[in-house]
């Protein structure tokens, strides 16, 4: 028993040469992260994911965090006996919906990540996308073919939106900083209007904006899989692109997949799809050989 602890010491030693080159690689780089799923409802993965997001910005790289909230947002409608619906993976959210979606998103959510990352010893600063304009949207319009007519039927989701302007001077002084940006994905119209907008999307217009070196999608799969079912590490852009026109990638991948595309053509040099419920997985990623999931690159 008594040479367990070199054992354990000698492992840890190898892991962090290993990351010594990676850390080199990413310092005073940016990286943006999205984070929900059910990783955000664990508190033991809760609790690492936090250490870790501080652990990166300790050793010089620059995290900005963009947060989900799904789950929380549908129990809250829930215990208010609010009803709502889905189209396309978007809720559809009325007047009194993006009320709740706000409070959830902005406040209590968001509260909770800066609370829990100041806990593991860091800075963090909780905003919004209507903080300093720093999100500036337009309403999301979607469209269905009606099966009787086969003609395009525009789709209502209400307040919901999509970037249509970053501003990311707001970023800048965190950038500079020891604070950790905490972003909740609601913004706002040319006229105030308020919009709930996904989360993914949200990230990687940012992360285009800022030009990060990398995107980092943490959701609830291993990553891209083949027709096989076997997971892909990396792809290119027109690979990713191929793997949606043949079906392979369907359901929810694809918007991810879509984002990811649209934040490398802006400027982030990869994108990654990164299973959440894995321990550590951001170090995994970032100063492993391995990597934990699917990269999205220029090919």
């Amino acid at each position: 028993m008594a040479d367990q602890p070199q054992v354990d010491w000698t492992i840890s030693a190898a892991a962090l040469s290993e990351a010594l080159p990676y850390i080199r690689r990413y310092d005073k780089r940016v990286v943006v992260v999205k984070y929900g799923g059910h990783a955000m409802g664990d508190v033991a993965l809760g609790r690492n994911f936090a250490r870790d997001l501080v652990m990166l910005k300790q050793v010089g790289i620059n995290p900005v965090l963009v947060h989900g909230g799904g789950p929380q947002i549908g129990k809250m409608l829930d215990r208010l006996k609010i009803q709502s619906s889905f189209v396309d993976g978007h809720r559809v959210t009325d007047a009194q919906t993006v009320d709740i979606v706000e409070m959830v998103l902005a406040g209590s959510i968001n509260k909770e990540l800066v609370s829990l990352i100041n806990g593991q010893g860091g800075m963090a600063v909780g905003l919004s996308g209507k903080d300093g304009q720093l999100l500036t949207v337009k309403k999301l319009t979607r469209s269905r073919r009606d099966p009787d007519s086969m003609l395009e039927q525009a789709i209502d989701l209400g307040f919901v939106g999509e970037p249509a302007e970053i501003n990311p001077h707001v970023l800048d002084i965190f950038l500079k900083s020891d604070l950790i940006p905490v972003i909740a994905p609601t913004g706002a119209d040319a006229s105030g209007q308020t919009y709930n907008v996904n989360a993914d999307t949200a990230a990687g217009a940012i992360a285009g904006a800022i030009k990060a070196c990398r995107l980092l999608l943490l959701t609830d799969v291993a990553g891209v899989r083949d027709a096989k079912g076997a997971l892909i590490a990396r792809l290119t852009l027109s690979e990713a692109r191929e793997l949606i026109r043949a079906g392979v990638v369907t359901g929810g991948m694809i918007p991810k997949i879509e984002t990811c595309i649209a934040a490398v053509e802006s400027g982030v040099e990869a994108a990654v799809i990164i299973d959440g419920r894995v321990p550590h997985a951001l170090l995994l990623e970032l100063f492993t050989d391995k990597g934990a999931g699917t990269l999205i690159e220029r090919g």
